[in-house]
């Protein structure tokens, strides 16, 4: 059975359509799901879906995209994070891919809101999960300096080189892939992919957006989150199997989250 490691359930074009969602999950043999939090006024609405749901989970964090959102402060994410079927602080991280006139030294709200983050994460001794686009050299760094060895967590949606991810796996980190890494264009993603051992590996559709080939353009759906591990098995040269057992393993380990009964923490 397959777990999606990252989706915005909570998201308007996926909660009207959550009975169906979760009927496709299940023919697809989808059994569990992380639904991603990404901003604070959010939270509720996320958290929801896991205490409705015995196969969700959520996390708790701001995106480092949100502007005019409430800033959390490591209070707020320690609260958060102590209430049941939390498991992961974030999103979290820093993107530099829109600076809209402003330069990377304008940046520092982002730089400061991922430390608070990590702070959190450090305390509450749960996984950051980690956005990174455009940014990734000031992410790492922060990363270093913040988290000082104590903190680990998944870089979600793996966009960058080699370097990037060799330097994210020396850090206890593991790397998780998106329908993205059925694009045809995504040839250096797959040789990354290639590369990343299948015990440090995680799937995820971060649905709604980056739905896979065959669906590229649609919405996305945990449903097909299979998609992603048929193509991480190819260039691996395994079973679809093989990644859909070791990356639930991998789910388990990380977000401390029991097989047997789906319990969490």
């Amino acid at each position: 059975m397959y777990v999606d490691s990252h989706c915005h359930l909570s998201f308007p074009e996926l909660t009207e359509r959550l009975p169906e969602i979760r009927a496709d999950m299940a023919a697809a043999g989808v059994d569990r799901a992380l639904c991603i939090c990404t901003t604070l006024e959010e939270f509720d609405s996320v958290h929801a879906l896991a205490m409705a749901h015995d196969n969700f989970w959520a996390s708790a964090g701001v995106h480092p995209d949100n502007e005019d959102v409430r800033e959390p402060t490591v209070a707020d994410l320690l609260d958060l994070a102590a209430k049941p079927r939390v498991v992961a602080i974030g999103e979290t991280g820093l993107d530099y891919y829109r600076l809209n006139g402003r330069s990377i030294a304008d940046m520092e709200w982002q730089r400061e809101r991922f430390r608070v983050h990590i702070r959190a994460a450090r305390q509450s001794g749960l996984p950051l999960v980690i956005h990174t686009r455009s940014a990734s050299q000031d992410t790492l760094s922060v990363l270093r300096e913040e988290g000082r060895g104590e903190v680990t967590g998944v870089f979600h949606c793996f966009t960058e080189t080699m370097e990037v991810a060799r330097a994210a796996l020396d850090l206890g980190f593991m790397i998780s892939f998106s329908g993205i890494l059925t694009f045809k264009t995504a040839v250096e993603l797959r040789e990354v992919a290639r590369h990343v051992p299948l015990d440090r590996c995680l799937i995820e559709t971060d649905s709604p957006y980056l739905a896979p080939v065959p669906f590229r353009g649609k919405t996305n759906s945990p449903a097909y989150v299979p998609y992603v591990a048929k193509q991480l098995a190819e260039i691996k040269n395994v079973t679809p199997e093989e990644v859909a057992k070791q990356t639930s393993s991998n789910f388990e380990m990380l977000f401390k989250i029991l097989k047997a009964g789906h319990e969490a923490r």
